[in-house]
C-alpha cells in the first residue's frame, strides 16, 4: 500500500509541475467531497445499513490543475468532516458543499492556517459583526462578517465572512475566511466545486474504477489508487505530448497503441518459438 501511495504522491507532484494553473487569482483551491462505492454483502467491513454494504472514498481535488491529490477510504457510514483537515495543507482553500458545515471545524481550520469556502444552510443564525458594501447591479446580495450559530449553543468563536448570491432563482450562502477576494470571486470559487463531480463522472465511466475486483478494504484502496494513478499518468501524457487535457479520444488512442505493441511482441515471440520447435523436430528425426 505504501508504495502505491508514494507513487500517487510522486505523480501528483509531477502533474503539479506540468499542468497549467487556472484561476490563479483565487489561490490554491482544493475541492473536498466523498463518494459512495457499492459493495457486496461479503465485504463485512463496509457497514452502511441493514442489507446494504457500501464503502466511501474521501477525495481532495486540485481545482486549479484539474487532478486528484488526496484520497482516504472508510466504510459507508464514515464521517466526512474529520478528513477536511487531513486533505488540506496550510494556505490551501477547501471548497465544500453544505454537508461540511461545522462552526467548530471553521474555527479549527482558521487556527491551523487553512482556508475554506463552504456553502451553509440558509437558516443558519448569523450575528453580524460588520457589513460589507454590495454592488446593487451584482448577483451578490449579501456580504457580511458574522458569528455563525446560536450564542452559547453552537456559535463559532472566530468570525467568518458570509457571501450570499442568487443564480437561476436559487439563493446560496457561502461561509469563508477569505477576506482578500471580492464577493463575486467567492461565488466563483464555490461554483468551481462542480468540477469534482465532472471528474467523478468521467473517472467512473471510462476507467471503471468502481467495478469491484477486490473485496477487502486494503484491496479496494489499491484499486482506487490504481485508478487515480492511471488518471494522473493520462493527464501528464496528454499535456506533455498534445498540450491538451485528458480526453477519451486520447485514452482510446493510447489503448490501441499499447494493444498493437503487445500483439506485435507476442507475434515475434510466437515466431521464435515456432522456429525453435521446428529445429528440435528436425533434429529428433535424424
Amino acid at each position: 500500500m505504501n508504495s502505491y501511495n508514494l507513487l500517487f504522491e510522486q505523480l501528483y507532484k509531477q502533474a503539479h509541475g506540468v499542468l497549467p494553473k487556472n484561476f490563479e487569482d483565487l489561490g490554491d483551491l482544493v475541492d473536498i467531497d466523498g463518494s459512495l462505492i457499492d459493495a457486496v454483502l461479503s465485504m463485512y467491513w463496509a457497514d452502511y445499513r441493514k442489507g446494504s454494504k457500501k464503502a466511501k472514498g474521501y477525495f481532495g481535488f486540485d481545482i486549479n490543475r484539474g487532478v486528484p491529490n488526496k484520497v482516504y477510504l472508510t466504510n459507508g457510514n464514515g464521517a466526512e468532516r474529520p478528513f477536511v483537515g487531513r486533505i488540506l495543507s496550510p494556505g490551501q482553500t477547501g471548497v465544500m458543499d453544505r454537508g461540511y458545515q461545522s462552526h467548530k471545524d471553521f474555527d479549527l481550520l482558521q487556527q491551523d492556517g487553512k482556508h475554506f469556502v463552504c456553502r451553509i444552510k440558509i437558516k443558519t443564525t448569523r450575528t453580524v459583526v460588520k457589513q460589507n458594501p454590495v454592488d446593487p447591479d451584482s448577483y451578490v446580495f449579501y456580504d457580511s462578517v458574522v458569528l455563525l450559530g446560536t450564542p452559547r449553543i453552537n456559535q463559532s468563536e472566530k468570525s467568518v465572512r458570509v457571501v450570499g448570491y442568487k443564480i437561476d432563482g436559487v439563493k446560496y450562502f457561502i461561509a469563508t475566511d477569505r477576506h482578500d477576494l471580492t464577493a463575486e470571486q467567492i461565488a466563483t470559487a464555490y461554483k468551481l466545486r462542480w468540477r469534482i463531480e465532472t471528474f467523478f463522472k468521467w473517472w467512473k465511466k471510462h476507467l471503471k474504477v468502481y467495478h469491484l475486483i477486490a473485496r477487502s478494504e486494503y484491496g479496494l484502496m489499491l484499486q482506487i489508487l490504481g485508478g487515480l494513478i492511471t488518471y494522473l499518468l493520462m493527464a501528464i501524457y496528454c499535456r506533455t505530448k498534445f498540450n491538451e487535457p485528458v480526453s477519451i479520444k486520447r485514452v482510446r488512442e493510447l489503448r490501441a497503441t499499447i494493444r498493437n505493441e503487445l500483439y506485435g511482441t507476442h507475434s515475434q515471440v510466437d515466431d521464435n518459438l515456432f522456429k525453435e520447435h521446428k529445429e528440435l523436430f528436425a533434429h529428433a528425426k535424424t
